[in-house]
C-alpha cells in the first residue's frame, strides 16, 4: 500500500509523492530469520575452520564438519535413493505412532475429563507411567511385539500419547463451568453439552498438544531406530530410517552425513508442525474471529 502526499511551493503545482508502506510484520520476521540463519552459518563456518586460520581448533565448534562439507554431503545424498527411503521410513513410523496416540489419547482424555470416577481410577496409573522415558520402553517393546517395526511404532506412540492426554485434560478442565450449567438449564442433553460446549473448547488444546507431540515423535523415532537397529530394514541404511542412517554414518566416520541427517530431521519436524498449525487454524477459525 502506498500513500499519496501533495507538496508544493507558492506558485507551483502540487505534485503527488508516493511513499512506500512500512513492511509487514511477516516480512520483518522473515528478514530477521534470514539474518539469524546467516549469523549461525557464519559462526559455524569460522569455528569449524578455526584450525586453519587460528592454528588450533576452537572448543566444540572446531570438532564440527564445516557447512561447506555438509553441503557437499547433502549434494551427494540428494540423488541417493537410500537417503529418501530412510526419510520415508521414519515419516511412516512417525505418522503411525502419532496417529495411534491421537486416536487413543484424545478419547481417553475426554473420558477422564467428563467422568470423575474413571479419572480417579485411571489417572493414578497414568501418572505413574508418564515419567518413564519413551526410550526406556524399547527393550520391553522388542520383547512384547512380534516385529521390530511394531516395537518402534509403539515407542513413538508412547512418546506422543502422554502429551495428547494431558493437553486434552487441561483443555477440558479450563472449560467454564457456567457455560455447561447454562446449557443444561436450557434443556441441552449430555451429548449437546459435549458436542457444542466441551469439544469446541478442547479443540485448541488438542491442536497445541498435537504440535508438541509431533516434535516428540521425531525425537523418539531417531533414538528408537538407533537402538533397535532400524526395524524391519535390518542392517541396511535405506530401510532403517533417519535414525539408523545417522548411526551408520557415525560408525562409518562420515560426520558430514550425520549433520545432514540431523538437519533432515529438523526440516521434517518443522514441516510436520507447520502442517498441524495450518490444520488447527482451519479447525479453530471461530477462535480467531472471536479474538
Amino acid at each position: 500500500m502506498t500513500t499519496d502526499v501533495l507538496v508544493g511551493a507558492a506558485g507551483e503545482t502540487a505534485r503527488p509523492i508516493r511513499r512506500k508502506a512500512a513492511p509487514s510484520a511477516s516480512a520483518r520476521a522473515t528478514r530477521r530469520a534470514l539474518v539469524a540463519y546467516a549469523v549461525v552459518l557464519l559462526v559455524w563456518q569460522l569455528g569449524a575452520t578455526s584450525r586453519g586460520w587460528l592454528g588450533h581448533p576452537l572448543p566444540y565448534l572446531g570438532n564440527l564438519p564445516a557447512p561447506s562439507a555438509v553441503l557437499e554431503a547433502f549434494r551427494r545424498l540428494i540423488v541417493d535413493p537410500g537417503y529418501w527411503q530412510s526419510g520415508y521410513a521414519s515419516f511412516v513410523r512417525v505418522l503411525t505412532g502419532f496417529g495411534a496416540a491421537v486416536v487413543v489419547g484424545v478419547p481417553l482424555g475426554l473420558v477422564m475429563a467428563l467422568n470423575p470416577r474413571i479419572r480417579r481410577v485411571v489417572f493414578p496409573v497414568f501418572e505413574l507411567l508418564r515419567p518413564i522415558p519413551p526410550l526406556a520402553w524399547v527393550p520391553a517393546a522388542i520383547i512384547f511385539w512380534p516385529t521390530q517395526e511394531l516395537s518402534i511404532d509403539f515407542v513413538i506412540f508412547i512418546g506422543a500419547f502422554y502429551t495428547m492426554v494431558l493437553n486434552v485434560l487441561g483443555g477440558a478442565d479450563a472449560v467454564d463451568v457456567r457455560l455447561i450449567q447454562t446449557a443444561r438449564s436450557m434443556g441441552a442433553s449430555r451429548w449437546n453439552v459435549f458436542s457444542r460446549v466441551v469439544l469446541p473448547a478442547v479443540i485448541p488444546s488438542i491442536v497445541v498438544g498435537s504440535q508438541v507431540a509431533i516434535g516428540v515423535t521425531w525425537e523418539v523415532v531417531v533414538a528408537a531406530e538407533m537402538i533397535s537397529g532400524g526395524g524391519s530394514g535390518g542392517g541396511t541404511s535405506s530401510g532403517g530410517g533417519l535414525g539408523f542412517f545417522i548411526w551408520n554414518s557415525y560408525v562409518g566416520g562420515s560426520y558430514p552425513q550425520i549433520v545432514v541427517g540431523m538437519i533432515s530431521i529438523g526440516i521434517a519436524g518443522y514441516f510436520s508442525s507447520a502442517a498441524l498449525r495450518w490444520t488447527g487454524g482451519r479447525l479453530t477459525r471461530w477462535a480467531g474471529a472471536r479474538s
